[in-house]
């Protein structure tokens, strides 16, 4: 590269202003998500339900149908055992989440290990290309984007009350139950809308650092959303101009860089002075 035009010339491509745009909607969604998922201490929730969504996708592709649909449709049907399962089994909320990982973990193996012939399109599902993204796809993670975002804008109150403690928040007549299935089932959307752009292997890990990182810099619920969201823009931003500069794959380019997020917001917290900074609730 001769000069900076040089640098930017590439943004003139609609498959970069496409990439650009996904990791915009991408990273607000998935951190916004995140958020919830990592004070409601449900982190492998990620994990569980990625490897669902891939599941769905496989099934689509060995059967003939969109991998889309069928990643949506496994993703909230996993999300939807999770709470039945925790509540009425007296289990922890992870351990219910551990079996439904292994369950969906052995389906993908099984749909994969069926598939004929090359299995090209069910690996790029898996680690996701943000640089292939189209245009239906930027529409439906903008859709996405701005329902999950509406939805916490109204429902913030109820939010808040129900992460800071769900118990107390139904005794006073918040439908709990109701908005902690609705995280849930907000959680499978956006892996499901996120599968294409960053693959089922790693998107949990850009629902969890941007949020986690946010975590350690703030104890104001709103103000760790607007944290998590700023980071998790960054690492799809910076990961993709890594990706582009030096030739890696996209996916892991964006992870890694959300993990250096993370680890510097880690190093530089001040709740690392306070002692007992994990059971200070969150403030409005």
């Amino acid at each position: 590269m001769t000069g900076a035009g040089m640098d930017f010339s590439i943004l003139q491509y609609h498959f970069m202003q496409n990439a650009i745009l996904a990791g915009l909607f991408g990273g607000i969604t998935c951190s916004v998500v995140g958020v919830f998922v990592v004070t409601m201490h449900l982190s492998f929730i990620g994990v569980c339900i990625a490897h669902a969504a891939f599941a769905g996708a496989l099934l689509g592709l060995w059967l003939g149908f969109n991998p889309l649909i069928g990643a949506l449709l496994f993703s909230l049907a996993s999300a939807a055992i999770i709470g039945p399962v925790a509540d009425r089994g007296e289990l922890n909320p992870d351990t219910s989440i551990g079996v439904i990982f292994s369950l969906m973990l052995g389906l993908a193996f099984l749909f994969m290990g069926l598939m004929p012939g090359a299995r090209t399109e069910a690996l790029n599902l898996f680690w996701g290309s943000i640089l292939t993204v189209t245009q239906q796809d930027i529409i439906f993670l903008a859709v996405i984007t701005a329902v999950i975002v509406g939805l916490v804008v109204v429902f913030y109150k109820e939010i808040q009350a129900v992460i800071c403690h769900r118990e107390v928040a139904l005794a006073v007549g918040i439908p709990a139950t109701v908005v902690f299935y609705g995280l849930l089932f907000s959680t499978g959307v956006t892996i499901t809308a996120s599968l294409q752009s960053i693959g089922g292997l790693l998107i949990y890990c850009l629902i969890l650092n941007p949020a986690a990182a946010a975590y350690q810099l703030t104890y104001s619920l709103k103000r760790m959303l607007l944290i998590a969201v700023a980071f998790g823009v960054i690492s799809c931003w910076a990961g993709l101009a890594a990706s582009y500069l030096l030739d890696i794959p996209s996916g892991a380019a964006i992870v890694i860089t959300s993990s250096i997020i993370f680890g510097l917001a880690t190093a530089f917290s001040p709740k690392r002075k306070v002692k007992g900074w994990q059971q200070v609730p969150l403030a409005g």
